[in-house]
């Protein structure tokens, strides 16, 4: 199980060209003996967010976010899933505490741990852009589009470059459509790995 677990977070990917996902996490996976299915997921969600990343920085300079705790946060948002392994293949929202509480056991800040708990309340008051991030990341990967989640994106973008909330929404746009386009190969990656170890 190491190696498959280490393989999948680092090695090289048959099918699409997926980020690595970071060592730190990657062997906190091996520890947590985290199943495959879950492993192929993070690392999935984890190109997703820099590539989004990538797409902001030099759009929006005027945007102050954390680009490391995005990239943390996508890369750990279901770790609680490691606890609640059923919610790899069905419904339920246990793993989202667990995941922060989880964290928090292995020494990860507090700030850090968070994403694991709020990646699916992105719609609560006072949401920054860090958690909005790691959230769209969690559903254009799988070319899922959550206009609500768009809209409070677009809130953050207009905000920061002065323009009008159409014209982010143009943007954004065209560049979760491009991300999007590459969702059956993320799929068929993470599908690829069975749910149990």
């Amino acid at each position: 199980m190491t190696t498959t677990v280490l393989s999948i977070s680092v090695g090289d990917t048959q099918g699409p060209p997926l980020r690595p996902l970071p060592m730190r996490i990657a062997e906190l996976l091996q520890r947590l003996d985290a199943p495959p299915r879950l492993v192929a997921h993070l690392r999935a969600v984890h190109d997703v967010a820099s590539q989004l990343i990538a797409w902001v920085e030099p759009q929006y300079p005027a945007l102050v976010f954390d680009r490391e705790a995005v990239l943390f946060g996508a890369a750990t948002h279901d770790i609680g899933k490691t606890v609640h392994a059923a919610e790899l293949s069905g419904p339920g929202s246990e793993h989202e505490e667990a995941g922060r509480e989880l964290l928090l056991a292995h020494g990860v800040s507090a700030e850090l741990a968070r994403f694991a708990g709020s990646h699916a309340s992105w719609d609560v008051q006072g949401v920054g852009i860090e958690d909005l991030l790691v959230s769209l990341a969690d559903k254009i990967w799988k070319n899922k589009r959550v206009p609500d989640l768009e809209d409070l994106v677009v809130v953050e973008l207009s905000r920061s470059s002065g323009r009008a909330a159409w014209e982010e929404f143009m943007n954004l746009d065209e560049v979760l459509t491009r991300v999007g386009d590459g969702s059956d190969e993320r799929l068929a990656f993470q599908m690829s790995y069975p749910v149990h170890s």
